[in-house]
């Protein structure tokens, strides 16, 4: 599975939660098996909301063997995703520490 991460701006993001975003083209499949592979996606990132990057859009872009995958497999492939996802957040925007012997924050 294909996943991006694309940073919101303060404005876009103030009061808004994490968002995701499901690419299920039509080379996946007929629109029943397209509309099964995003309920099962859905199910999956319903159970790790708390997992979502904060201030942040993640777009996933299955392939067609979300549809044939057994549900723990897929459950264990996006919480790896999130994970990833967590990281690479981090990594963009380091938050300054603050306490005895850390830089203040600026304001």
């Amino acid at each position: 599975m294909s996943w991006f991460l694309a940073a919101r701006s303060e404005v876009q993001s103030q009061g808004a939660g994490p968002r995701v975003g499901l690419t299920v083209g039509k080379v996946l499949g007929p629109s029943h098996e397209r509309n099964r592979i995003k309920r099962r996606l859905r199910e999956v990132l319903r159970r790790h909301v708390d997992q979502l990057p904060a201030a942040c859009d993640l777009i996933l872009h299955p392939h067609r063997t979300v549809l044939k995958l057994e549900f723990t497999k897929l459950d264990a492939e996006i919480v790896r995703i999130l994970q990833q996802a967590n990281a690479e957040q981090a990594r963009a925007n380091p938050r300054p520490l603050t306490g005895p012997g850390k830089a203040e924050p600026v304001r």
